[in-house]
């Protein structure tokens, strides 16, 4: 196998230093993970984030795959005895998959076909004579492959056979691949139109039912979009450029003469395009396309998905969570500080029931006799009138009313992971829990549940599945690290997204807990079955224990770091416990005085920032959201009113905000600011609070449009 060093490629690609490449290289093929290289092997990266480190795996992954191929090529062109060195150097020097493909493709095996049956058949000689486009008699010359036995029964039937192999030896002709490719890439349009007799069913795909725009400037949305039509039966999807202008291109590449020869390669041209090209570059460029579509779309759900796990928390607070509901009543769940469960039951506040005053009541009682702090109402069906209903009660102590989106709660309450956390309890009492510890840590609670069901994606099912299962599952990863994980508390759902520990090493964490009691420092996890020292390394400086004698414990300073810590408060007369109280003692520090052939500055700086402010939370403070009063359903909403709403998903047309009617309402890309607007990330992100001016309601249609624009 041809194995090569690619650092100097990705660093030109990425527009990065070799050494910075070939190290985060190493460092990825040791075991060691994303979050741990850009938090704690600085000096070895030059400081390179998440982004950057993922972004080198990824395009080093991509070298080595090319390589496995490259590889499987030289075997397969070898074992046929038609090696060359210059075939081999070509091989050797391709820098992409496709460019690989096509110097592979003559010597592919195939299945049968129009041209393998006319080199069976003998013909091969007759059209190499004619490729030639020499002034000669073509018939005469063909007459001579007449061979009846083999089924060539005239001239015809042999010049026939001639341009098949001709039109085959023109597809698989590297440089009018690379034209081919060039041209479709560059100048193709994507069409659509509606199936026959579709018009009706497919009425949501009306704006394709007759629509073409070049490939290039179609958004990722779109693509997908008629994408998705034409896997539903509904529409018909090609791309192919202007074939006037390819044929002249294959004519201008080809066609050297004027004769009959001449004019059969043309007819050999002609077809080979129609027949074997146009539609091998349409697969080619539409893949191509589509996968450009489904990173697009993936980066969008991924943007939302790190904005939702790194939403505020509320904190360890008493929390009463409801469940709302019409018919089947509230589900209401008590959880103490810590999310565990304490009661539950069910009140009837809305119709078709209404007992209202004994539901009033029994909220009230609770709420004084439990202590609580916060009440959580989930924004899903009966969300608003309940949410009305709580604000109307005249509680005898202070407790805030907060609305928590529950997408994806009833996935988590019907999952594994559910009824494995409350064996005795049913759907509806599971789906209460995960509302309300949502309200104290978005994060730990969120990461029990398939990112794909939180609802926050853009065609996420029309995507490349296992590209969008690995980008979702690194951005969980990246949260929770970034977050870091308190080790006494956690759930194993949440300590398997910690680095270096994962689902196994989760569950014994758990275990050893469960058997032992809480771990007293960082140094006891090496006591947990198969937590050894790689582990220890790549997941030490995520986990906190924060009742820790050493406050070290309680922080991101990595275990490893311990003693130049030690060694400052020995240097400044002072315990590490006052090094941290003291920011005047810190501020004086000379860094440089601890700098070490491994230990620079970038670590030290780190270190120097974490001990102001030990196991600080990234996240951002908790702000208290209420919707307008007056406004309930869609029919309440009136052009031109404008109202507070909540950002609950972000597309590349626009974002959607909830205003408390059950319907979100989409602001286009266009209503965002008074000025163009190429990214919605650059003006929203997800829950965020804003001010929207109600523009359009199609209240048949469910359909709300929204503007930000000021004035």
């Amino acid at each position: 196998m041809i194995i090569r060093d690619y650092a100097e490629i990705i660093a030109q690609t990425l527009g990065l230093k070799p050494w910075q490449v070939k190290n985060t290289i190493e460092l990825l093929s040791s075991g060691a993970t994303v979050p741990f290289i850009s938090r704690y092997r600085k000096e070895a990266t030059d400081s390179l984030d998440e982004v950057q480190v993922s972004k080198i795996g990824e395009l080093n992954t991509k070298w080595i795959e090319l390589d496995k191929r490259r590889a499987a090529i030289v075997d397969s062109i070898t074992e046929q005895g038609k090696m060359t060195e210059q075939l081999r150097e070509e091989i050797e020097n391709a820098l992409t998959m496709s460019e690989l493909e096509d110097i592979y493709l003559p010597y592919k095996p195939k299945r049968k076909t129009r041209a393998t049956i006319a080199m069976d058949k003998g013909l091969e000689p007759l059209a190499r004579r004619i490729y030639d486009q020499q002034d000669i008699p073509l018939k005469k010359l063909a007459a001579s492959f007449i061979n009846k036995e083999k089924g060539v029964e005239n001239e015809e039937d042999a010049i026939a056979g001639a341009r098949d192999i001709i039109a085959e030896w023109i597809c698989e002709n590297k440089r009018v691949r690379e034209r081919m490719r060039t041209l479709f890439m560059n100048e193709a349009a994507i069409h659509s139109k509606v199936l026959k007799d579709k018009e009706k069913d497919g009425e949501k795909y009306e704006n394709f039912f007759e629509f073409s725009e070049p490939l290039r400037k179609a958004p990722s949305h779109r693509i997908l979009a008629m994408f998705r039509g034409e896997n539903e039966g509904f529409l018909k999807v090609t791309v192919f450029p202007d074939e006037e202008k390819a044929l002249d291109i294959l004519k201008r590449f080809i066609i050297r003469n004027e004769n009959d020869c001449a004019r059969q390669v043309w007819k050999a041209t002609t077809d080979s395009y129609k027949r074997l090209l146009q539609p091998q570059m349409e697969t080619e460029v539409r893949d191509f396309y589509k996968e450009k579509a489904d990173k697009e779309a993936i980066n969008v759900f991924v943007n939302n998905l790190r904005q939702l796990l790194m939403s505020p928390p509320l904190g360890q607070k008493r929390v009463l969570a409801i469940d709302p509901g019409f018919r089947t009543g509230c589900k209401i769940v008590i959880l103490n500080e810590q999310g565990k469960l304490l009661h539950n039951e069910t009140i009837y506040p809305h119709p078709p029931q209404a007992e209202y005053k004994l539901a009033s009541d029994k909220l009230k009682r609770l709420v004084l006799q439990y202590k609580i702090e916060a009440i959580a109402i989930g924004n899903g069906t009966a969300g608003r009138e309940t949410e009305n209903f709580v604000r109307k009660i005249p509680f005898e102590r202070d407790v805030m009313a907060i609305v928590v989106n529950e997408s994806g709660a009833s996935v988590y309450s019907a999952s594994a992971v559910a009824r494995e956390e409350f064996p005795d309890y049913d759907v509806t009492v599971r789906g209460a829990v995960s509302i309300g510890r949502r309200l104290m840590d978005p994060l730990a609670e969120l990461v029990k549940v398939d990112p794909k069901s939180i609802g926050v994606g853009q065609y996420q099912h029309d995507v490349n599945q296992v590209l969008l299962r690995n980008s979702l599952e690194e951005t969980v990863i990246s949260c929770v690290n970034k977050v870091g994980v308190e080790v006494n508390t956690a759930s194993k759902e949440l300590l398997s997204y910690v680095s270096g520990v994962g689902p196994v090493l989760a569950k014994n964490i758990v275990e050893y807990r469960n058997q032992n009691g809480p771990f007293a420092d960082r140094k006891s996890l090496m006591k947990v079955a198969r937590f050894g020292n790689k582990a220890f390394e790549q997941a030490a400086g995520f986990l906190r224990i924060h009742a820790a004698e050493n406050p070290l414990d309680s922080s991101a300073v990595h275990p490893e770091s311990y003693h130049i810590v030690d060694e400052m408060a020995k240097r400044n007369h002072c315990s590490v416990k006052e090094l941290i109280a003291n920011e005047a003692v810190r501020k004086n520090i000379d860094l440089k005085e601890y700098t070490t052939e491994k230990v620079g500055l970038p670590t030290l700086k780190d270190i120097i920032e974490e001990l102001a402010k030990p196991g600080r939370d990234p996240r951002a403070h908790f702000d208290v959201f209420e919707f307008d009063k007056s406004i309930h359903s869609i029919n309440d909403l009136v052009e031109g009113m404008v109202v507070p709403g909540i950002v609950t998903n972000i597309t590349n047309f626009g974002c959607f905000v909830d205003i408390g009617v059950h319907q979100d309402g989409l602001v286009h890309i266009s209503q965002l600011a008074n000025r163009y607007v190429s990214d919605p990330n650059d003006v929203v992100k997800l829950n965020q609070k804003v001010m929207v001016k109600v523009v359009g309601v199609d209240v048949a249609r469910k359909r709300i449009n929204l503007s930000m624009k000021e004035g």
